[in-house]
């Protein structure tokens, strides 16, 4: 059998980095403030959130959360890379455009 070409042998030693970044599993969050309400009917609640374990320990960001939240409750999350976006107000008061 012939060995497989450098392409191929590329490829999976990039999904075999990918995988290891992936393998902490999810990381704990507490809930310092909640920022707002968000989506089409404003089911989701926008949050900011301190991370407690893992590579970015002590950092907090912004993530939305989709059921009954409350400020010291603990999320998990699966990922800490992206942070949600802020909620932007749709009208400004007294104006229409």
């Amino acid at each position: 059998m012939a060995p497989p070409p450098k392409d191929q042998k590329q490829k999976s030693q990039k999904k075999e980095r990918i995988s290891l970044s992936d393998a902490a599993g999810p990381v704990p969050a507490v809930v310092e403030m909640i920022i707002g309400r968000t989506g089409f009917r404003g089911e989701i609640t926008q949050v900011k959130a301190k991370i407690l374990e893992g590579r970015n320990q002590g950092r907090s960001m912004r993530r939305n959360v989709k059921g009954p939240i409350r400020v010291k409750d603990v999320l998990m999350l699966r990922e800490t890379e992206i942070e949600a976006r802020r909620i932007r107000s749709k009208v400004t008061k007294g104006t229409y455009t």
